[in-house]
């Protein structure tokens, strides 16, 4: 999420006709075209969609500040001299999760790993007996809250470690 992707496209000299469909998870479909003798068209893309350059000298699609709802399926189709290609993507959307560490009012510790995509796994320095629960979102993310019950007079502090794909973090609190 937040970062820029770019999708690549066969490039074939003598290009007459570049077909971008893409076909998000959530909303309708879009289309971007190209054709030598009418140039571009567009339909129901979003303005962060577009063509990374002229389509003519490189047909890739570029996809600035990705976001959830651009995950889907990407096919691209060239039509040259040389024949008919494509290439078909599916896009996987990460979205790192963020990380809170706090006590409850019982001095329990408590770890959120808020709105990740896919759904963070968390871990305790020292490990312990926790317990995590999942609580899934409309936009696909999920937050992770998992609960550490075992400081005790002898520690000093406790450390969350949240793992996933878009990043690992940790963050510690005093016990």
């Amino acid at each position: 999420v937040g970062k820029s992707s770019v999708l690549t496209c066969p490039h074939k000299p003598d290009v007459s006709q570049v077909i971008w469909k893409i076909n998000p998870s959530v909303g309708g479909p879009c289309t971007m075209g190209y054709r030598a003798d009418q140039k571009t068209n567009t339909t129901n893309c979003s303005d962060s969609v577009n063509w990374k350059s002229k389509p003519d000298e490189d047909p890739a699609l570029e996809i600035r500040h990705v976001e959830l709802v651009h995950e889907g399926n990407y096919t691209c189709e060239v039509a040259a001299k040389e024949g008919n290609f494509h290439e078909t993507y599916h896009l996987t959307v990460l979205a790192s999760p963020t990380l809170t560490l706090y006590r409850d009012d019982h001095g329990n510790l408590l770890c959120k790993a808020v709105a990740g995509k896919p759904a963070a796994q968390i871990s305790w320095v020292p490990e312990s007996n926790s317990t995590s629960r999942e609580e899934g979102h409309n936009n696909g993310t999920v937050t992770v809250l998992s609960k550490f019950t075992a400081c005790s007079t002898n520690m000093t502090d406790a450390t969350c470690k949240v793992s996933h794909p878009a990043g690992n973090q940790s963050q510690s609190i005093a016990c």
